[in-house]
């Protein structure tokens, strides 16, 4: 069984067509939180089924107050924990957590830890700094899972 997770991030109200195209053909998508109104996540709704996170930004509308600041999303055997910071992550993660996801800092990276891959997609949204625009993508084969970032190609 493969299958595709896009990951989205701190699109704080700016939700861009090319987010929006690279997340296409996604069996599951996961946004790290800093969302900025629903409507983002009424759009991701039509491409796949949707996790989502609360950021620190999502705190004065009353349709951020539902959204949990954690969340797993489990496919067959592999359980993909998300939170928006990374401090957050708890120590002990939950049974069959092999991928964590974390938005907030707008750094797109990917590293193993103790045999979990931590992955930030980076930011969607409006630029920050000098750091790219990026989405991320999770490849899960059976039990086996690769991160993939990818940098966005702006007009």
């Amino acid at each position: 069984m493969s299958v595709k997770v896009g990951l989205i991030s701190d699109t704080h109200g700016l939700l861009r067509p090319q987010a929006l195209e690279a997340l296409q053909g996604c069996d599951y998508l996961i946004h790290g939180g800093d969302i900025g109104k629903p409507e983002i996540l009424d759009a991701l709704k039509t491409i796949a089924p949707l996790t989502v996170v609360r950021g620190n930004n999502d705190t004065d509308d009353a349709w951020a107050r539902d959204v949990p600041h954690q969340a797993v999303l489990r496919i067959g055997d592999v359980a993909i924990y998300t939170t928006h910071i990374l401090a957050d992550v708890p120590a002990s993660l939950p049974d069959g957590v092999r991928v964590v996801v974390t938005g907030h800092s707008h750094r797109p990276v990917q590293q193993t830890r103790d045999g979990v891959l931590f992955i930030n997609p980076g930011s969607a949204g409006p630029r920050r700094f000098k750091l790219p625009i990026t989405v991320g993508m999770l490849h899960i084969e059976g039990d086996q899972v690769r991160g993939e970032l990818i940098e966005l190609a702006l007009k």
